[in-house]
């Protein structure tokens, strides 16, 4: 089924990426497409393979009014929460648009009001909404492809593979080699947190 707008208005999609992984930033995009915009491969980028996300990425980047990114590093997610991270990648991201929109589309439940503009919270926006799986999209290549780039900087974790995110492999490397400056050390890290050095 066809991805759709959500209203007549100008709807800027925003989404995260990396909220959920135990390194590096988490990363949001906000996105205005045009109203004509149509393409029946844009999905939840978690359901799409690396080359569609891709090749969906460089379609977006080529079509959309406005594309912003937003990024906050594992310092401040440590300080604040990944929830209170993930809003404020998404608030950084709308700062930067130029462009002129009416109405915000956020994917899930959370995020706080940005300056006067209204805003829906859907939950799976990225699966129902063009603007929310277009955002959705660009900030996991984004985010994708800086964990490729640190993983050069320490090849242990294989973040070129799990992108930083909890897999057995990761945990392990952790427990092995100890923590690097991008991993949450808020986030429990390891199965026994009392075996792991700070």
């Amino acid at each position: 089924m066809s991805l759709k707008r959500f209203s007549s208005k100008i709807e800027i999609g925003c989404d995260e990426a990396g909220r959920g992984s135990l390194s590096g930033p988490v990363v949001a995009s906000a996105v205005i497409l045009p109203k004509n915009f149509k393409n029946s491969d844009l999905d939840d980028s978690k359901k799409l393979s690396l080359k569609k996300r891709e090749e969906l990425s460089k379609i977006i980047l080529e079509n959309a009014i406005s594309c912003e990114i937003g990024i906050v590093d594992e310092k401040k997610i440590d300080e604040i929460n990944i929830l209170n991270a993930s809003i404020l990648a998404m608030h950084k991201a709308l700062k930067k648009t130029q462009n002129t929109f009416e109405v915000i589309l956020v994917d899930g439940p959370h995020f706080k009001s940005y300056k006067n503009h209204s805003h829906n919270c859907i939950i799976r926006g990225d699966s129902k909404y063009l603007a929310i799986a277009a955002a959705s999209i660009i900030a996991k290549t984004y985010r994708d492809k800086f964990m490729r780039k640190i993983h050069d900087e320490f090849p242990n974790y294989k973040w070129f593979k799990n992108k930083g995110y909890p897999t057995k492999e990761h945990r392990l490397a952790i427990k092995s080699f100890g923590v690097s400056k991008y991993h949450r050390k808020s986030f429990k890290l390891i199965d026994n947190q009392t075996s792991l050095m700070i």
